[in-house]
């Protein structure tokens, strides 16, 4: 197979290349298919609401020797659960079993994990619809639910 078609009339040979070899990079394959959302547990939305089952630390990777804070969360749209990182100091604390969270993708590689959290790939924004950010700036006061 030689070099790609030139000249006036290789218009439609050119195209017809170029869309058999977009086939072959990973990017397309997957917007194509529509695999991000078939496998994704937020089904392509950014964000998702869910309920908090338990708190726990996971340890992070080489050469990282810290114990982050994340809960587990069961989404309400489909029950699936995640695991999903509470960003912030002594964010944790303000975060309770069966509170309402809201969480988004945390935005790692193609949507993988991020950092040193390994199969980690979503943050908790909200908490009974208050923003988990102003209640660790002290903004806020937590409320009862």
């Amino acid at each position: 197979m030689g070099s790609k078609s030139r000249g006036l009339g290789a218009g439609k040979k050119l195209k017809n290349r170029r869309t058999q070899f977009r086939w072959n990079k990973k990017s397309f394959v997957k917007k194509a298919l529509g695999l991000k959302k078939k496998y994704d547990p937020l089904k392509g939305s950014s964000q998702a609401k869910g309920l908090v089952l338990e708190k726990r630390q996971v340890e992070a990777k080489q050469p990282n020797s810290a114990m982050r804070k994340c809960v587990r969360v069961q989404l309400i749209k489909n029950g699936q659960q995640v695991t999903a990182f509470a960003p912030g100091d002594k964010a944790i604390t303000f975060i309770d079993e069966h509170d309402e969270v809201i969480i988004e993708c945390m935005g790692g590689r193609q949507g993988k994990a991020k950092g040193d959290l390994s199969g980690i790939r979503w943050q908790v924004i909200k908490v009974n619809d208050q923003s988990l950010r102003d209640l660790v700036l002290k903004r806020l006061d937590k409320a009862r639910k």
